[in-house]
């Protein structure tokens, strides 16, 4: 591998693939408090030139992370279809790039060659997309899923009801969780961050969303978003969990941090297939956001845009019915201000939807960090242009459960208004039955609660 680069009369020297990755990097405030990141824009710039002309067999040849001695190296080993990167394997990471931009290059062509990529050579295609090159890629990708009803078709914007409460009230998670619906929102789940993590009270609030989808008949699935082994014993109880929830890192020791491995997982896999209330195939919720492998000190000197990529392809082994990125959740330590919390929103989902992953994105911020609510209406909206599958709501953008601020149920209203996107069909159809919607737009009764009382 060639690994300098001479740029405005300087020669960049780069020891490895790791440090490359690292250096063409988007500036990241992460990156930099790991002490991987570039000096200054021309070393960045000179990175990327030496990336882009590294070809996608350096790339798996040279692994930032062995699998000898990482289960997540392993399983995207173990997925890459050999035939099709067999066909690729020569192509530069530019080369790359400019197939994925292509006008010609459609949904079929890309699934068909996300199947010979690692999970770090579409980290480094990445590096190269400006924001604008996100977009356009990311839109060209269709996913879909199906648990109890399908999202992700082309055109469809669905929504996350995520009506948390301080005190995980049953009473208080209703009321937010109605003003959802009255917005055309909670098609893409019923999903609840609980403060009491134990089966008892996970067990509760899946039984009352579940009692809620039933008397309305409601087209939709719940999910509990407590830790795994949680959900598990509330499942082995008898709670009724159309899926199940975990947070991922991008490396075995990041998901060591979380309390899981692989074996867990597999374990949840088969449980949820067996015992769990939605009807599938895809049944799983899974939850990132780039910086968490530095907060565990796991990251191994790696990137954090990788590591995000390599989430998407550990993901992608269970099937899910949704993923998504909490974007600006951990703080400034890892996304300092909007720009990079912007960035990275895109980054994540062209991602995890070059992976074949049905992304969404929490389109948050927290309140230490340099971002506001303006912010986050761009990044929405540029998500909306992207074909995101889904994003978060919570009432008036402001959880008061986890404390940090993302978008509201009215704001997904407003971007499928203003973008010309629709529920998914079957939500659709239920909303149309409830007087909320017609001709795929809200009614004038759309905001009122109250219809639910």
């Amino acid at each position: 591998m060639k690994l300098t680069a001479a740029l405005f009369g300087n020669t960049y020297s780069f020891k490895d693939l790791k440090e490359v990755m690292a250096k063409a990097n988007e500036e990241k405030s992460g990156d930099q408090l790991a002490g991987i990141a570039a000096a200054d824009a021309k070393e960045r710039m000179a990175a990327k030139l030496v990336l882009s002309d590294l070809t996608l067999a350096d790339i798996r040849n040279h692994p930032l992370i062995p699998p000898e001695t990482d289960e997540v190296s392993r399983v995207i080993e173990e997925a890459v279809n050999e035939k099709i990167y067999a066909e690729i394997r020569n192509w530069t990471v530019a080369e790359l790039r400019e197939h994925l931009l292509r006008q010609d290059t459609h949904n079929e062509e890309i699934r068909r060659i996300s199947r010979g990529l690692t999970s770090e050579m579409v980290a480094a295609v990445t590096k190269l997309m400006s924001n604008l090159d996100l977009v356009q890629a990311a839109a060209k990708i269709e996913v879909t899923t199906h648990c109890n009803i399908t999202i992700g078709q082309r055109g469809v914007l669905a929504g996350r009801a995520q009506p948390n409460h301080p005190t995980d009230s049953i009473r208080g998670m209703k009321a937010s969780l109605f003003e959802a619906l009255s917005y055309g929102i909670g098609d893409a789940v019923l999903g609840i961050n609980p403060v009491i993590d134990s089966a008892e009270s996970v067990k509760a609030m899946l039984i009352a969303t579940k009692e809620e989808m039933e008397k309305w008949r409601i087209p939709t699935q719940n999910c509990v978003l407590a830790h795994i082994k949680t959900q598990m014993r509330a499942i082995r109880q008898g709670a009724p969990a159309d899926l199940v929830f975990q947070s991922l890192a991008g490396t075995q020791d990041g998901n060591t941090a979380f309390g899981i491995d692989v074996k867990l997982l597999d374990e949840a896999d088969d449980m949820i297939r067996r015992e769990g209330t939605g009807t599938g195939p895809n049944l799983w919720y899974f939850e990132t956001g780039q910086g968490s492998e530095l907060s565990s000190e796991a990251h191994h000197g790696v990137d954090q845009v990788t590591l995000e990529s390599r989430c998407y392809g550990l993901a992608k082994k269970y099937k899910p019915f949704i993923v998504n990125t909490v974007v600006g959740f951990i703080g400034p330590e890892y996304l300092y201000d909007s720009k990079q919390v912007i960035r990275a929103g895109l980054e994540d989902h062209f991602m995890g939807k070059l992976q074949q992953v049905p992304m969404g994105v929490d389109v948050c911020y927290t309140n230490h960090m340099k971002a506001d609510q303006n912010d986050m209406d761009n990044l929405a909206v540029l998500l909306a242009a992207a074909g995101v599958n889904y994003i978060i709501g919570v009432p008036m953008a402001d959880d008061c459960m986890l404390n940090y601020q993302s978008t509201s149920y009215h704001d997904i209203a407003t971007l499928r208004e203003t973008m010309r996107l629709r529920p998914a069909p079957a939500f659709e159809k239920w909303l149309e039955m409830m007087g909320i919607m017609e001709n795929g737009r809200l009614t004038p009764i759309a905001g009122d609660p109250s219809i639910f009382m």
